[in-house]
């Protein structure tokens, strides 16, 4: 196999709970997800890796009604969840693809694992300096990659979100980072907060019946038409997950 995607999903949030359990037009957010992943062009197979918690038995049971590859392992070290499911499926190449994300484009998807193979780089991501907006984050990395992390990897926040050690130990990995434009990059797809799931519901309103899986340019044209659109949670932080395991290792 050549590229594995694998969607890390779990109930638990703090911020929204149950968010990938959200229903938008009669599927549930991790439906939405791993439907728009398979689309992708680059992508051989998806795998949703889970945690083996009792809250998460309801994403477990919607992935195997649907049919998802899917794998569960420790709610905490989300590294070792990507370690196991890639020592086992043997890709040269691993998407990461969070759970928040019910509007990523694979077209985008697409650009990162292009770019990644281009500059024959280590480790790819559209998710630093001027970033893609957040919500179509996308993270390529080499097996041997993922393997140094899982084994090198110490600190708690390393562990839960899977590529730090990565992408800031550059003098060990070639590094490759697409840009975006920094009007784009102020632009907030995810699905985090009770204010996310309002802009989500209305994208969706606005553009699912014309085109079930409409990407960045009808996005942008739809925020363009509705330029309040974005405000509607322009307040909040991106990354905070991350910024609040930061907190933890201290």
């Amino acid at each position: 196999m050549n590229t594995l995607a694998i969607i890390q999903a779990r109930t638990g949030s703090t911020r929204l709970p149950g968010k990938v359990l959200k229903k938008i037009f009669n599927k549930t957010v991790i439906e939405h997800v791993v439907e728009r992943v398979n689309l992708a062009k680059k992508i051989d197979k998806v795998f949703v890796a889970t945690t083996h918690r009792t809250e998460d038995l309801p994403l477990i049971k919607i992935c195997v009604d649907a049919g998802f590859n899917i794998f569960c392992g420790s709610e905490k070290d989300v590294l070792d969840r990507f370690y196991q499911i890639a020592k086992l499926e043997k890709p040269k190449l691993i998407v990461r693809i969070t759970s928040d994300c019910p509007v990523i484009d694979p077209d985008i998807i697409d650009l990162v694992i292009t770019q990644h193979i281009c500059n024959n780089a280590d480790y790819t991501s559209n998710t630093m300096n001027v970033p893609f907006p957040d919500g179509q984050d996308v993270e390529v990395f080499s097996f041997d990659a993922l393997e140094k992390a899982w084994k090198n990897s110490i600190l708690l926040s390393d562990r839960e979100h899977v590529t730090p050690y990565i992408k800031f130990n550059k003098e060990s990995f070639k590094l490759h980072f697409i840009e975006s434009t920094k009007e784009l990059s102020l632009l907030r797809l995810t699905l985090d907060e009770e204010a996310d799931l309002k802009l989500i519901e209305i994208i969706y309103n606005n553009l699912y019946e014309k085109n079930k899986y409409f990407g960045m340019k009808e996005i942008l044209t739809l925020f363009n038409e509705q330029p309040e659109l974005v405000n509607i949670n322009s307040m909040l932080v991106r990354e905070a997950g991350y910024l609040k395991s930061l907190k933890e290792d201290a």
